[in-house]
């Protein structure tokens, strides 16, 4: 809508960029940004209302603002990865995507707020602060929170945003972009999207380059899609996706953008619901918003089949010895040598590296460093890494299977419950937090498959809940086009900020446009 309205010239890009621009201040509060680069995102935007003038825009995104997750690396902006170690770290580069982005004329607005280095599924442990939900702020959630105790403070009562592309997920929940980039290793993109009512996809592994991404576990990171959408995401993944020669991982093959046709007839689809998916801790809630889903699905005529993935129980430990083996592996590269964070220890070389990572990253940071470590000593390389790659492959083999008995797209939820209010979520500690909040999310990530959330419902507390749809390796057509056909049938309402009407009254005066 808002690319019509800026081809028709009801809006200006530049007009577009400082509404974008006016919100992120009044939703500063939000935390969901780490950097906002004005001057580049109004420069940018004059340079497309020039190309609009002139009737040559460079493509769907001209002028339309974005946000970036801050561990893709961006020339001449900081990038921090929201960790002492990068504090102050800027790129000679871009990464592919956001080159991607930029060749089509959008507007770069900033970088977003997530956990250090990308380790967490609430957003809540980077260096600059967690990242508050939009929807703690939003008239629904409002009207149903009742505060536990007179006392209990307005400011407590906020809930997490999920993680670690929360603030990439608050950006877009909160209209101040109307994309932005994440990172998607166990359901970075996704977890997110759910807790803050947006459209989160994670593409098949090799589909989008990784090269500027700064690395968690190579062989399971994708920079995954923020959008209020279905077809927005479409829109942003035929821009991102194909071979980058400086990624050695990309499909060779060329990759056609696709415009989604809307599904009338859903009787030829198959529709898997993995058992193995009742995890446990899923809350009521959600079971009845899945099977209602599933419902939805059987009563417009697809067929509806129970299926089994039977090694998903063993998936949240066998992804945590990979994980953790690939980022003792990938950390390594921050000595205080070469770039980053560097200790004035100066003792001897080995007293300055030691110095160095211990004030550089967090407990969360250096505790995985030293798991995997472990599993990759000598004595335990065989028992715990080489054991996990082969549960791996059993993982990925069961999703074959099922798609081989002719079943077309599995649903699943997206996380355990609603959004928890930050004071919860802090009682239990990373591992324990990111092994529960994983458990839906991350076997796509093990499988390399596509997956999308789709925001579904608001729960009995005002806030949202996305269920999850996985797909069959570089079928992202199919498993979005029946995204989209859901997305039409749910009609997740809108959010109604509150708070950002009291921050800024003027910026909603101009509904006309079809910016908001």
């Amino acid at each position: 809508q808002v690319a019509a309205a800026l081809k028709e010239g009801r809006v200006t890009p530049t007009e577009l960029c400082q509404r974008c621009l006016s919100l992120i201040q009044s939703t500063k509060f939000l935390n969901a940004y780490i950097t906002v680069v004005e001057e580049t995102a109004r420069k940018q935007a004059e340079e497309s209302e020039r190309r609009y003038r002139r009737g040559q825009p460079l493509g769907v995104l001209d002028g339309i603002p974005v946000a970036v997750k801050d561990n893709f690396n961006t020339a001449g902006i900081e990038t921090t990865c929201a960790s002492n170690m990068l504090k102050g770290y800027i790129s000679p580069y871009n990464a592919t995507v956001v080159q991607k982005l930029l060749d089509q004329g959008a507007v770069l607005l900033g970088k977003t707020n997530l956990d250090e280095f990308a380790m967490g599924s609430g957003s809540t442990d980077g260096v600059f602060g967690p990242v508050r939900n939009p929807w703690s702020y939003s008239r629904q959630y409002k009207e149903k929170s009742v505060p536990k105790s007179p006392s209990e403070d307005k400011e407590s009562n906020w809930v997490i945003t999920g993680g670690s592309s929360g603030g990439s997920a608050a950006a877009v929940s909160s209209f101040t972009c109307f994309a932005a980039l994440g990172s998607d290793t166990g359901g970075s993109t996704r977890n997110p999207a759910a807790h803050c009512g947006v459209v989160g996809l994670k593409p098949t592994y090799g589909l989008i380059s990784r090269h500027g991404l700064i690395p968690l576990v190579n062989s399971m990171d994708v920079p995954g899609i923020l959008t209020r959408c279905v077809d927005d995401a479409a829109v942003v993944l035929g821009l991102l996706a194909g071979h980058d020669p400086k990624d050695s991982t990309t499909v060779q093959d060329n990759f056609k953008p696709f415009e989604l046709p809307n599904l009338t007839d859903v009787s030829k689809l198959s529709i898997g619901i993995p058992k193995e998916y009742h995890a446990p801790g899923l809350s009521s809630e959600i079971v009845a918003l899945w099977s209602k889903a599933a419902d939805l699905f059987k009563n417009a005529g697809a067929k509806v089949i129970e299926v089994s993935l039977p090694h998903t129980r063993y998936s949240i430990v066998c992804y945590h010895v990979l994980c953790t083996a690939e980022v003792a592996s990938n950390m390594a590269r921050f000595d205080g040598l070469e770039y980053g964070h560097r200790s004035d220890m100066n003792r001897s070389t080995e007293s300055m590296y030691a110095a160095t990572r211990r004030e550089g990253f967090n407990d969360v940071v250096r505790g995985r460093i030293l798991s995997g470590n472990y599993f990759l000593l000598k004595q335990n390389y065989e028992n715990y890494f080489i054991k996990a790659q082969k549960v791996r492959r059993l993982i990925a083999n069961d999703f074959v299977k099922v798609f081989q008995s002719g079943v077309d797209i599995l649903l699943t939820p997206t996380t355990l419950s609603d959004a928890v209010p930050y004071t919860e979520f802090i009682k239990e500690d990373n591992r324990t937090r990111s092994a529960q909040d994983d458990i839906l999310t991350q076997a796509a990530n093990m499988a390399g498959l596509p997956a999308i959330s789709v925001p579904t419902a608001l729960s009995e507390r005002g806030l949202p809940v996305g269920l999850q749809f996985i797909g069959r390796s570089f079928q992202e057509k199919q498993l979005l086009t029946v995204a989209k056909w859901f997305e039409k049938q749910v009609k997740f309402p809108m959010i109604q900020l509150e708070e950002v009407k009291r921050h800024d009254h003027d910026v909603f005066q101009h509904q006309k446009s079809a910016s908001f």
